[in-house]
């Protein structure tokens, strides 16, 4: 008896063929994921900036209004102007001014000392808004001048 012979058309695929094509697969699959999800990280990081942008603007023009109001202090510090009024910072994010940022200008160059008989009414300052989760932070400096008028030297 003569033994059986395998048909020579056999069109099937072996398994280390299967297990390539779903090796290729799977790492698509991966890749397309990382993507989407770095894409969302990234937009939550920059709706973050462009909010944190706003209020940092916001917040100069909060102490700017005070200044031109007639609230500006001579030799301030940092806290002399951390929270103006008619400003808010939304409950994600905080404000302040930086510390050590605050530079007083004394006729030829910006320092970091001020006495108040030789205040020459500019002062520099640095403003930060961030967001509680530190994914972004925006910073914007400041110069305010002392109001002109009321008896007080421009």
């Amino acid at each position: 008896m003569p033994a059986a012979r395998r048909p020579t058309n056999d069109q099937g695929d072996t398994l280390i063929e299967l297990i390539i094509a779903v090796v290729i697969m799977g790492i698509a699959v991966a890749a397309i994921i990382g993507g989407l999800g770095t894409s969302i990280f990234m937009s939550d990081v920059h709706r973050k900036q462009a909010t944190a942008g706003a209020y940092v603007r916001n917040y100069a023009e909060a102490i700017e209004t005070a200044v031109a109001g007639g609230g500006y202090v001579p030799c301030a510090t940092t806290s002399s102007y951390a929270t103006p009024a008619g400003f808010s910072v939304p409950s994600n994010y905080s404000s302040s001014v930086v510390a050590g940022s605050m530079r007083y200008w004394n006729g030829s160059a910006w320092q970091t000392t001020c006495a108040v008989s030789t205040d020459t009414g500019l002062e520099q300052m640095t403003l930060r808004v961030a967001s509680s989760d530190s994914r972004a932070s925006e910073q914007l400096v400041l110069v305010v001048r002392k109001r002109c008028g009321s008896g007080s030297p421009c």
